[in-house]
């Protein structure tokens, strides 16, 4: 299978009617897997308004639509699932508020061990970063591509590889393995727009 997408949006939305404008023309350009709804330091009502937006945008072109960190309002949204970190709701606990059909994938650093861990406890994918220097939080790990290539030779549990992949940095973790390159600031911030982004990750893909 060839690497996939996995679209993460930016962290804040001042201008909602016209990113979802943009988010829409986006995900026609080309295959995206998921978009993971990642806001920060916002109320959850504002969460909620981002959701009942965005995620029918992605829902009706078959691109599955997942909450960052909260497995309540990804229940109450009807998102497609929910992707955790290691200081959010454990997975088990995430998994029980989801229930058995949503995704529900765990942030595993630069971790073999927590992801062997999420992965035989019924995680639908791993993810392992950072890979590279980001813009969107401060890593608390650095991880080589040498992680992606052990997992996908070892385990049948998709990964996901995310921190700062660009279009010009995102070779070595497609020939690694990676089954998802989780993209944010090298999509929405690209010098000739996110649909171009789209487009040159899936030529890379199919490359």
């Amino acid at each position: 299978m060839p690497c996939r997408l996995y679209l993460l949006t930016p962290p804040a939305l001042p201008d909602l009617p016209g990113f979802a404008k943009t988010f829409a023309t986006t995900l026609d350009a080309g295959d995206v897997a998921c978009v993971q709804l990642r806001l920060k330091d916002v109320s959850d009502d504002e969460v909620r308004r981002a959701c009942d937006v965005l995620r029918p945008l992605a829902q009706e072109r078959g691109v599955a639509f997942l909450m960052n960190d909260r497995p309540d309002l990804a229940r109450d949204t009807g998102c497609d699932g929910v992707h955790v970190g290691q200081e959010d709701v454990s997975y088990a606990a995430a998994r029980k508020i989801v229930g058995d059909d949503a995704i529900v994938g765990v942030t595993c650093h630069d971790s073999r061990h927590l992801a062997m861990t999420s992965g035989e406890a019924g995680a639908d994918y791993v993810a392992f970063g950072a890979f590279y220097p980001t813009a969107t939080k401060v890593a608390k790990t650095a991880a080589e591509p040498e992680i992606l290539s052990w997992w996908s030779e070892l385990f049948t549990v998709p990964c996901v590889a995310i921190g700062g992949i660009t279009v010009d940095n995102a070779q070595p973790l497609i020939d690694a393995g990676a089954d998802f390159v989780a993209v944010c600031g090298g999509v929405w911030d690209h010098p000739q727009g996110p649909a171009a982004a789209v487009a040159a990750f899936n030529r890379l893909f199919a490359a």
